[in-house]
């Protein structure tokens, strides 16, 4: 059996929750190796909807173990509205369920002001961020003086913690006109959170390390996409952290060796929240119609997502980053009813042709897509279960997106339900 990490291939929102639901039922633990709660993960389950940000996906189904590792970084009071969203629905969240990094980066509300400050600066300096204080949070724990997890634990030391801290920020908040934080302040947000946290905490690499010793099989997953990872992704629209699936043996803190297999997941079409480029991006009809059939809004912000035709230049491009070994191909139901469907194979570039995305940030946005014309189909691939469920002309859709980003399609998923997903191959059994 492998240990299967699940990412995005294009900008987040591919259907994530419900391919991770999906896996988590063979799965003994689920695992959260990066970002926050500006993820959002929506999962159906007889009938009953669950929108999870920060907790892993594991944790709606009984007697699964999840875990937030040391790569994501945590707002105290996120996890705790959370724990007590889902215990309104029926789901308990206790320790036997769920655990925490012990060295896990805190969120503070010092730092959401911040990102608040500069997302409403000025268009120059936007990213698109969804204003939570990941990035400002990520900057504390590169530069080393973050609050984890740990230090709520050891009051004796938190005071000179706090100080190193509003060293930096306090500067800052000077700089930009706020007032400073007091240190008493801080104190006293965290240790109203600690009791109700701190019972989660664990040594978490040492026991995801046990786990697969005795053989558990271990769900790795991820938030958001590879083009949003912060190396590799659409720089500087991007998120603060690596989104590729090497970060879950990172943000775990288990060695490389325990990941047997990557799955990537796409949209059969592409989507992408915020500012930044977006070589296929159909501000028209066509990306209002993809936005209307696939109720394209961000489960965390609200905010309509931007739509376009597939991209295989970008997604073959995550598949080598991430070392992606198949796909699962979602929301291929959306597409249902088009006359023609176009997928970008290539781009222009002032005149030269290229088959990848530039680094470089102007270069990103001068990129024009060179569009293949597929044939549509009238029939429905909604609720498809089956190969011969779908039109002749949907699966020659499919492989041809195979032969463009060189990576077999795993899974099709043809509708938010769970049971709606056609198998081609099981990542836990390769």
């Amino acid at each position: 059996m492998a240990n299967v990490v699940v990412v995005g291939s294009q900008w987040g929102d591919e259907g994530k929750g419900k391919i991770v639901d999906w896996l988590s039922e063979q799965a003994d633990i689920v695992v959260r190796f990066q970002g926050g709660h500006n993820a959002g993960h929506t999962l159906v389950i007889d009938g009953n909807t669950f929108k999870l940000s920060l907790l892993p996906s594991g944790v709606v189904r009984p007697g699964k173990l999840s875990i937030i590792g040391n790569g994501v970084v945590l707002d105290p009071h996120a996890l705790i509205e959370e724990i007590g969203r889902l215990k309104a629905q029926g789901i308990s969240v206790t320790p036997d369920d769920l655990r925490i990094a012990e060295n896990t980066t805190l969120i503070l509300p010092l730092h959401r002001e911040l990102d608040t400050i500069r997302e409403s600066a000025n268009a120059v300096t936007r990213i698109g961020t969804t204003r939570r204080g990941i990035g400002p949070a990520y900057e504390d724990k590169v530069g080393r003086r973050a609050i984890r997890l740990m230090d709520l634990a050891d009051g004796a030391t938190l005071d000179a913690k706090i100080e190193r801290l509003l060293a930096h920020h306090n500067a800052l908040r000077r700089g930009l006109g706020l007032e400073p934080v007091s240190p008493s302040a801080i104190r006293e947000e965290l240790m109203a959170a600690a009791p109700r946290i701190l019972p989660y905490m664990d040594t978490v690499w040492s026991l995801l390390e046990q786990k697969r010793r005795e053989g558990k099989r271990i769900l790795f997953e991820g938030a958001q996409g590879s083009l949003l990872d912060v190396d590799h992704g659409t720089y500087p629209y991007v998120t603060s952290s690596n989104t590729v699936a090497a970060q879950a043996a990172t943000g775990s803190g288990l060695g490389p060796n325990a990941i047997g297999y990557v799955l990537g997941i796409c949209k059969a079409y592409t989507t992408r929240v915020g500012e930044g480029p977006f070589p296929t991006e159909q501000d028209n009809e066509i990306g209002r119609t993809l936005g209307k059939r696939g109720k394209e809004f961000g489960v965390v912000t609200g905010r309509p997502r931007r739509c376009g035709w597939f991209d295989a230049v970008l997604v073959r491009q995550s598949v080598r980053t991430s070392g992606i070994q198949g796909l699962a191909l979602t929301k291929l139901d959306i597409l249902d009813g088009f006359d023609e469907i176009k997928v970008c194979v290539g781009y222009d570039l002032d005149g030269r042709e290229i088959d990848y995305l530039p680094a470089g940030e102007h270069a990103q946005a001068r990129v024009k897509p060179i569009y293949e014309t597929i044939a549509g189909w009238r029939e429905k691939t909604a609720h498809a279960r089956s190969w011969a469920d779908l039109p002749a002309q949907a699966i020659k859709y499919v492989r041809r997106l195979e032969e463009l980003i060189g990576c077999s399609a795993a899974m099709l998923s043809t509708s938010p339900e769970r049971e709606d997903t056609i198998l081609m191959q099981n990542p836990f059994q390769t």
